[in-house]
């Protein structure tokens, strides 16, 4: 059986375990709602093309790999402007809340990993202990 300081140990890794997990999630939710809001702006206002401006100042070499406008026009093609640009209240307001959400994750695995480390600095001999274990992402 773990004696009862070591099992702290490990609840409070797998705690902060589960928040980086949980903090990594609401990342990559608030990348895909700002991504939304990108493409409902662009819908509306589509950008200009590449490489017309700059074609003389540009090395031979890249200036051939400048995407023609059709194949950019077709990363928006579906994309309805009405549509998308009505949703942007929407997409903000759920951005906000993201925001505030990853706030109090990022908070409460802050406060995990002070648990942990106060746990560690208040028993060493449960860091050394865990030291002959192999490691792990914990």
């Amino acid at each position: 059986m773990t004696p009862p300081v070591e099992q702290r140990v490990l609840d409070l890794r797998l705690d902060r375990r589960a928040l980086r997990a949980e903090q990594a999630r609401v990342g990559w939710w608030r990348r895909l709602v700002r991504a939304r809001m990108d493409l409902a702006v662009a819908s509306a206002a589509r950008p200009q093309p590449l490489g017309e401006e700059v074609a003389f100042h540009l090395p031979l070499t890249v200036g051939v790999d400048v995407p023609r406008p059709s194949e950019l026009g077709g990363v928006l093609a579906g994309v309805e402007p009405q549509a998308e640009v009505g949703r942007l209240d929407e997409l903000r307001a759920l951005d906000a809340q993201l925001a505030r959400y990853e706030a109090g994750v990022r908070d409460a695995l802050g406060a995990a990993t002070d648990r942990l480390i106060a746990r560690l600095a208040a028993d060493p001999a449960t860091t050394t202990a865990r030291m002959r274990e192999p490691l792990s992402r914990g």
